[in-house]
C-alpha cells in the first residue's frame, strides 16, 4: 500500500503542539505520528502531505524543503468556525529515482480521492502537479487544471520534465484527460510570445498578474471551473516571502493570494490543491501556513450549487446578440454567475444539454452591450475540438 511509504509528522511538531491551546489547529489535526500510525481517512475532509522531492527543479534548490517549518506556523494558527476534519498523513520523501516519487505521489493522491478526502499537498516544486493529474486517471474522464503562477511552464520542445516544464508533460501525455487549463497571474516578460500564442490556440484562459490584482473577483468564476490548483509560490512579491533569489520583485500580495486560496476551497470542483516552489524562511513558512489556512476557510462555505431555472434561488436572464442567444443565471444565494455554452456535454447530465459555465456579471452586462464573453466564447470553441 502507498501509504505505507509516507513519512511521520516530525517529534518536534508533536511536541510543539503539545504547548498549543485548545483553540489552535495542532490540536484538532489528527496526525501521522510514529507511535500511533496512520490516522483514519472515515469522515476526514482534508489531508496535508509533504512532498520533498526536488531533482526536477528548474533552478537547483540549495536546500530541502522543511515540510516542518511550514507545519509548527500552520498549527499555531486557530482554528476557524469549520466543520472540517482535517488529518496530517506526513512526508513523501524522495524515492530511488523521481519516477518513483512521481508513482508514489499519483498512488497517494488517488487513494485520498476515491476517499473523497481533498489532499492539500505542500511540494518542493511545481512539477509534483504532473503526478496529481495522473492521479485522476480512472477516477475522472476530464479535468481542469488552474495554476496561480508567473508562467506557464510549457518550457522548450526538447525538454525533459521540470518545475517549469511540466504543462507540457501534461498536454502531450496519453492518456489525455485535460479539458481546460487556466492560468491566473502570469507576467509577460516570463513568457515566450510562442508560449502565449499556444495558450491561444488551445483556447486556455489566462488572467495577467496586473488585471487580476486589480480585481481578484475575477479569479473566482476561473476557480469555481477547477478540479486541481497548483500554486507556484514565485507567483508572490519576493518581499512578501522574504526571499530575493529566484523570486521577482512583482507578483501577489500577501493578502491577496490568501483571497485567491479561498476562492479556491469555496469552489465546488476543486479536489486538489497544491503550493509548491516555496523556500526555506520564517516569513515564507507564515505566508504558506496562512494560504493553507484560508482554503480551508473557503471549505466551509461551499455551497452545491447547480442553477436551474425552476429554483425560485436563481434568476434566468436570456440575452439576444448578433450571433448567438445567451442564457445566464444569478444565484440569489451567493450572487454568482453562470452562462450556458449549448457545445460542452453537461457534467450534471452526461448529454448533449447545455453544459454551465461559472462566469461574472461583468460577463452579463458585456453580453447585453453586444459583445460575447471571450471565456463562452473559448469555452464554446473547445467544445467542437
Amino acid at each position: 500500500m502507498a501509504f505505507d511509504f509516507l513519512v511521520p509528522v516530525a517529534d518536534k511538531v508533536l511536541a510543539h503542539c503539545e504547548l498549543l491551546p485548545p483553540q489552535a489547529l495542532g490540536k484538532n489535526i489528527y496526525m501521522h505520528t510514529a507511535r500511533k500510525g496512520l490516522p483514519v481517512l472515515a469522515n476526514a475532509s482534508v489531508a496535508l502531505i509533504g512532498v520533498r522531492e526536488s531533482r526536477n527543479a528548474f533552478e537547483k534548490k540549495r536546500e530541502k524543503l522543511d515540510v516542518t517549518a511550514i507545519r509548527l506556523q500552520l498549527y499555531k494558527l486557530m482554528l476557524g468556525n469549520w466543520n472540517t476534519s482535517i488529518i496530517d498523513m506526513g512526508d513523501i520523501e524522495e524515492g530511488e529515482t523521481v519516477e518513483d516519487t512521481y508513482f508514489l505521489v499519483k498512488e497517494i493522491v488517488a487513494g485520498l480521492l476515491e476517499e473523497k478526502v481533498i489532499p492539500v499537498i505542500i511540494g518542493a516544486t511545481q512539477d509534483i502537479t504532473y503526478p496529481v493529474y495522473r492521479s485522476f486517471d480512472g477516477i475522472q474522464d476530464m479535468i481542469n487544471i488552474v495554476a496561480i503562477d508567473s508562467r506557464f511552464d510549457f518550457g522548450a520542445d526538447d525538454e525533459l520534465i521540470s518545475s517549469h516544464s511540466y504543462m507540457s508533460k501534461i498536454i502531450t501525455d496519453k492518456p489525455n484527460n485535460l479539458f481546460n487549463f487556466s492560468n491566473i497571474g502570469f507576467q509577460s516578460y516570463f513568457n515566450a510570445q510562442e508560449e502565449i500564442d499556444l495558450m491561444e490556440r488551445l483556447f486556455f484562459d489566462a488572467y495577467r498578474l496586473g488585471e487580476v490584482a486589480n480585481d481578484l473577483s475575477l479569479a473566482e468564476p476561473v476557480l469555481r471551473n477547477a478540479d486541481m490548483v497548483s500554486l507556484d509560490a514565485r507567483a508572490i512579491k519576493a518581499s512578501e516571502l522574504g526571499h530575493s533569489d529566484n523570486f521577482s520583485p512583482n507578483g501577489f500580495t500577501g493578502r491577496e493570494i490568501c483571497a485567491i486560496a479561498r476562492y479556491a476551497g469555496i469552489s465546488e470542483k476543486v479536489t486538489a490543491f497544491g503550493i509548491y516552489e516555496m523556500e526555506n524562511s520564517v516569513q515564507s513558512s507564515q505566508l504558506m501556513a496562512q494560504i493553507i489556512w484560508y482554503f480551508i476557510e473557503g471549505l466551509n462555505f461551499r455551497m452545491n450549487e447547480i442553477p436551474d431555472a425552476n429554483n425560485t434561488d436563481f434568476t434566468k436572464y436570456t440575452v439576444p446578440t448578433d450571433s448567438e442567444q445567451l442564457v445566464f443565471y444569478k444565484s440569489h444565494l451567493t450572487s454568482r454567475w453562470w452562462v450556458e455554452v449549448p457545445s460542452i456535454l453537461s457534467p450534471h447530465t452526461k448529454t448533449d444539454s447545455q453544459a454551465l459555465l461559472p462566469c461574472t456579471e461583468k460577463d452579463y452586462l458585456d453580453a447585453c452591450d453586444q459583445n460575447i464573453p471571450e471565456r463562452w466564447f473559448k469555452a464554446y470553441k473547445k467544445g467542437f475540438n
